[in-house]
């Protein structure tokens, strides 16, 4: 086993000692208290099962057979989840055929910042994720069930049904992806289009035509944004069946392993002699495993805050220098859009989840003594699915990249690291992709531009002022203030002004896109401006220095200045009423800062 990567994990598990203990000591109660039928009063279980055929009734009577909560986030506007639709009804059939039973528990909402991207409804994205992992807690709250699939992909929906999972953890649980789409426009030329439009080069005529081909079928966006690598850290973890992650929806392959993961739920609960519940499985090994795999692909810089809350919930303390340590000690090992031309089929054309799992496993970079919803240990995910003679089965994936320039080794990698930098100093803390930069690290000193909202940007930017150097400040963005919205919209504007020669670069208590690209962007600044963060005193015209090689974010202002400086203030109740964000008030005021997940479900449990 790599030594840093050790290290990590063994200094995880020594601070969450606590934590750690005390998860597991309550769902070992739960398991006691439930999930027993039997333990429910007659007239709680026959509303159970009230709607159920009359063979279910029997089943769920006799309490020897396993009910399975199917808990999804599917709705027909988004394309990630319009699949889902059909999963119930497959799961059904099932688990019925293997002697069991299973109920669609509940819903979650799911919503898509590739919509909501630059608009109001954006302001309630990151608070969504918390909403989703509630809400999976109140499905599974009947104590009917004896395990559970969770249906979910992107963004927030995959990281809530996660915290919602480990709230009841004695459940073993089996995560279900839906696939991503067909692949269509290149990425580079969908990118190209937009910094085109940002220009006025083209018009918005050409610019929908573009993202139209881009997303243009069900499944999810086939860059490697926040959905997929969802996916990927999932499958990591042990909690999808191997090699399920990127297969395209409605294929026969794709309704085949959804049929498994059924029949694999059934398997798992405390009826049997392998009972495999999703607080055992999700450990720090596993929690390690996941964030390996994040940077050894360049995913998405979302996780930095959802992997650190799911750590949480499992009774683990995740800091960001745990990730940059990882990052250290993991070699970049594919290059998928934003961090090149590639989409996700391509990385899985090339060898895909199997060959990555190959990939680490063989060199020291994950643990494989890890518990997984298939039994112990990660071989088993170096294999990849087929259908032989409509049967499923699983054979060896290949044993090296089919495609170079898609997927490379640990002994050749595209970058010697994972691409994740933290960065400190007087202005916070922060962290930057630099997996897709142009450059392996970023070093720039130039004036700051500040603004209070990402809206005023565009002027700026269509009336020349940002035609130089400039280091944009925007701020007023963290969790606290507004929520936290992603700022994906200003990427095309700032890679125009990068390809014009100047030196640009972004710092911002807000987000980035998971899809995060070239431009340097120093995102998460933490303490944010609205919590008293010193971002909040930075003034145009102020020099700031980011360093990735060193690790520095400086304010370059002498500190009797800035003592003098009163911090800015701006009005942003526009960002807390309209479009349902007034009734998210009480939730924004409990968010964490960023590096403690931005998260509003461990309030009690910290102050105990």
């Amino acid at each position: 086993m790599n030594s840093q990567i050790q290290d990590v994990t063994d200094r995880i598990i020594e601070r969450s000692q606590a934590t750690r203990a005390a998860y597991l000591q309550k769902i070992e109660r739960a398991r006691k208290d439930g999930p027993h039928r039997g333990a429910l009063s007659c007239g709680n279980l026959a509303h159970g099962f009230a709607a159920c055929n009359s063979a279910d009734k029997a089943d769920l009577r006799s309490m020897t057979k396993a009910n399975v909560a199917i808990v999804s986030s599917y709705n027909d506007m988004l394309s990630a989840h319009q699949p889902y639709e059909g999963y119930p009804a497959i799961i059904k059939q099932a688990v019925n055929e293997v002697g069991s039973v299973a109920q669609f528990a509940g819903g979650v909402p799911a919503m898509c910042d590739g919509v909501t991207q630059g608009n109001p409804g954006m302001d309630l994205s990151l608070m969504s994720r918390d909403v989703i992992a509630m809400s999976a807690a109140v499905a599974l709250s009947h104590n009917m069930f004896d395990s559970a699939m969770m249906l979910g992909i992107c963004d927030k929906i995959v990281p809530g049904l996660l915290l919602g999972s480990l709230s009841f953890g004695h459940l073993p649980t089996v995560f279900v992806p839906a696939g991503p789409m067909p692949s269509g426009l290149p990425n580079k030329e969908k990118a190209r289009v937009r910094q085109a439009y940002a220009e006025g080069k083209v018009g918005r005529e050409e610019l929908l035509e573009a993202e139209s081909q881009s997303y243009h079928s069900a499944g999810t966006c086939t860059f490697y944004g926040t959905a997929n690598s969802n996916q990927l850290v999932v499958e990591m973890m042990g909690l999808h069946l191997p090699g399920s992650s990127f297969v395209n929806p409605g294929t026969p392959l794709r309704d085949a392993l959804t049929k498994a993961a059924a029949v694999q739920a059934t398997r798992l609960t405390d009826l049997g002699d392998n009972y495999t519940p999703i607080g055992h499985v999700v450990d720090a090994k596993a929690i390690v495993n996941g964030l390996v795999a994040l940077l050894a692909t360049g995913g998405s810089t979302n996780h930095t805050m959802h992997l650190i809350a799911v750590a949480r919930a499992a009774g683990y303390i995740v800091n960001w220098d745990d990730f940059s340590d990882l990052s250290n000690a993991t070699p970049l090992l594919t290059r998928i859009y934003p961090n090149g031309h590639a989409d996700i089929n391509h990385f899985t054309a090339a060898g895909g989840m199997a060959l990555l799992f190959k990939e680490l496993l063989d060199n020291g970079l994950l643990h494989n003594d890890v518990k997984t919803i298939c039994g112990d240990g990660l071989d088993q995910y170096t294999k990849e699915p087929v259908l032989v003679d409509g049967e499923l089965e699983w054979r060896d994936g290949p044993t090296e990249s089919l495609d170079k320039e898609v997927v490379a080794s640990v002994a050749v990698p595209f970058k010697p690291d994972g691409g994740l930098s933290v960065l400190s100093g007087n202005l916070g803390r922060s962290v930057m992709k630099t997996s897709a930069l142009r450059e392996p690290h970023c070093h720039i000193k130039a004036p700051a531009v500040v603004f209070e909202d990402q809206f005023e940007l565009d002027a700026a930017f269509k009336a020349g002022d940002l035609d130089r150097d400039c280091v944009v400040v925007v701020r007023f963005q963290g969790p606290a203030a507004i929520g936290m919205p992603e700022l994906h919209r200003l990427t095309p504007p700032l890679g125009v002004l990068q390809d014009r020669g100047y030196k640009v670069a972004l710092v911002t208590d807000g987000r980035m896109s998971g899809a995060s690209g070239k431009v340097p962007a120093a995102i998460h600044v933490t303490p944010e401006a609205y919590k008293g963060g010193l971002i909040a005193k930075v003034q145009d015209g102020d020099m700031i220095e980011i360093n990735t090689q060193t690790g520095e974010l400086k304010l370059l202002v002498e500190a009797s200045e800035l003592d003098q400086r009163q911090p800015a203030k701006t009005d942003i109740a526009m960002h807390q009423i309209g479009m349902g964000r007034e009734m998210f008030g009480g939730m924004r005021s409990t968010l964490t800062g960023a590096e403690e997940g931005a998260c509003s479900l461990f309030v009690e449990q910290e102050q105990a």
